[in-house]
């Protein structure tokens, strides 16, 4: 079930936020000393109740059997555009839809609050990951390379329907 994340639901989301994108680091080599920045290293408490709290960011949770398994948030931007955030499953989660619902859900929520795009940005290296966001009909626009991360940044976008 997907369900609003409030605030007594941050610490666990943030866990589940690192704990998914720790994976990625492992993958492709990235370390809090190479890439601090980088979500699985700098997410925190205090930035995600900053996002829901002060920036009314709506996020949202994959429960089951009452544990957070998946997460994700969408951040405003100009022209009626959003920003999709942190869309994770849990590792030994992964491989059950649960990614797909809540990429789904957060079309649908997007357009209801008035988006007609939807942004992303994604580790250009991740080709699984790119070639997934492909299939639900997002486009490559861009990469960019930051002397803070040892990746390039991939940023695509989908025009919702």
């Amino acid at each position: 079930m997907i369900q609003y994340v409030k605030n007594e639901n941050i610490k666990e989301c943030v866990c589940v936020i690192k704990e998914s994108f720790l994976t990625v680091a492992n993958e492709f080599g990235f370390t809090i000393e190479n890439a601090p920045r980088f979500t699985a290293f700098a997410t925190t408490e205090q930035r995600l109740s900053w996002q829901l709290n002060n920036e009314n960011r709506p996020m949202f949770a994959f429960v089951l059997d009452e544990k957070i398994v998946g997460y994700y948030s969408l951040a405003w931007q100009e022209d009626k555009e959003c920003e999709l955030n942190n869309l994770c499953v849990l590792p030994q989660f992964r491989h059950q839809g649960i990614g797909e619902k809540l990429l789904l859900h957060s079309f649908d929520i997007a357009k209801s609050l008035g988006c007609s795009k939807i942004n992303i940005g994604i580790v250009e290296e991740n080709q699984t990951l790119k070639k997934w966001y492909e299939s639900f009909g997002f486009k490559h626009i861009k990469t960019q390379k930051y002397d803070f991360f040892p990746f390039t940044c991939g940023y695509m976008e989908l025009v919702l329907t």
